[in-house]
């Protein structure tokens, strides 16, 4: 992926978050996902998978997410967990 700003960030849609062929299936699931990281990341011991365009953690879990190191996985024993790829 291209690397990204933050004006790029501002004009995404759900289409844009894919991972291996397969997209978010709604807006709730990214933000809970996006949420989750970010909560994540604002520990002091957190590292971002990716080299970030923001200090702002809930920006650097989109990042993630678009960019394929964090998806969510549903289904089975832990369901609606997301994981880091």
């Amino acid at each position: 992926m291209d690397k990204m700003s933050i004006d790029r960030m501002n004009h995404l849609s759900i289409e844009d978050f894919k991972h291996d062929g397969d997209t978010i299936d709604s807006l709730y699931r990214l933000v809970n996902l996006a949420a989750k990281r970010a909560n994540q990341l604002h520990k002091p011991d957190a590292r971002s998978l990716v080299s970030p365009i923001s200090r702002k953690p809930v920006i650097t879990s989109l990042q993630e997410i678009l960019e394929g190191k964090v998806w969510h996985r549903t289904g089975g024993e832990n369901a609606d967990e997301y994981e880091i790829v």
